[in-house]
């Protein structure tokens, strides 16, 4: 497996043989949060997708998936992702069956359907004033 940093909004994932890569275009290209969510978004579609070929006897050594991110403000976070499939042995007759096993990767349900979430701070006081 390998990713590829595209550019500071956006990666690729691509299922090459051996062991996972992560690979930048510069040397002081940094691997952010932001690109390990579009990493995680893209295994997680890729895994779902390869399972469902697996079982359908299609290949799935062919996929390759971008994820494109834009940020908006106020406040500063990730407003839009754009994911992109690209499948060229996918029988034109399966797309539709592909676009509905990629929407049932769990980050992407996660994603589309935010969980509660919580941030607790604690200190090495804290337990002393408990």
């Amino acid at each position: 497996m390998k990713i590829s940093l595209i550019s500071e909004e956006g990666i690729r994932l691509e299922p090459l043989p051996g062991p996972m890569t992560i690979e930048a275009a510069t040397e002081d290209q940094v691997y952010s949060a932001f690109h390990m969510l579009g990493s995680g978004l893209a295994f997680c579609t890729y895994s779902v997708l390869a399972s469902w070929a697996s079982h359908a006897k299609l290949h799935s050594d062919d996929i390759v998936i971008e994820v494109q991110w834009t940020f908006v403000e106020d406040p500063h976070r990730i407003g839009k992702i754009d994911m992109k499939i690209d499948w060229p042995s996918l029988p034109p007759q399966r797309q539709a069956a592909a676009q509905r096993v990629a929407d049932m990767c769990a980050l992407h349900a996660s994603l589309k359907h935010p969980p509660e979430l919580s941030t607790t701070v604690t200190t090495a006081n804290a337990a002393a004033t408990a």
